[in-house]
């Protein structure tokens, strides 16, 4: 009875430490999650279908197409590679000084901040691997986008949020949600 105790005490233990470092290491979990999900996706894109490839999800509705996009969102800027790559290489140093200046306690700024930067960290990924970014997820009606599109977009329309109605900057230079 002794050895179930100790084992569970030990299990509990393991479950308790799990809970911590997702609690205190959410948004670095979050970014390299986001990451590792684009490119894991897109993966098993490249390998399992060929360039114009169209699966029907719903017909008509939704669609997984296998698109090289060598421009930013919606193709515009096509073949514009370096410009990308500056301004990917840009906006992760801008990340790197901006972000701990957020409160540790401003969540949702975290939150917006770390989706956009892991969307456009993926992206650039495969700017630098073959110039391209691939895309698939194909909504008609609109052009094909990823995974990392979703994030840069939802990240947006979230410090967008918080800067037009969350955001007041303290004389301390950190930056605080009301």
């Amino acid at each position: 009875m002794k050895e179930v105790k100790d084992f569970l005490k030990k299990i509990l233990l393991a479950v308790e430490l799990f809970f911590v470092i997702v609690l205190v290491h959410w948004d670095k979990l979050l970014f390299v999650g986001i990451i590792a999900l684009d490119q894991f996706v897109k993966a098993k894109i490249i390998s399992t279908m060929v360039p114009g490839e169209s699966i029907p999800i719903l017909q008509n509705v939704f669609h997984i197409t296998y698109v090289l996009n060598p421009g930013a969102a919606f193709g515009i800027l096509p073949n514009q590679r370096i410009f990308f790559l500056v301004a990917g290489g840009v906006l992760l140093i801008l990340a790197a000084y901006f972000y701990p200046k957020i409160n540790k306690k401003d969540t949702l700024s975290k939150f917006g901040a770390i989706i956009l930067v892991s969307g456009a960290t993926a992206n650039l990924i495969d700017r630098v691997q073959s110039g391209l970014v691939v895309d698939f997820l194909d909504c008609k009606g609109f052009p094909v986008f990823n995974i990392a599109d979703v994030a840069i977009v939802a990240g947006m329309f979230v410090m967008v949020y918080v800067i037009l109605f969350k955001m007041e900057t303290q004389s301390s230079g950190k930056i605080e949600t009301l």
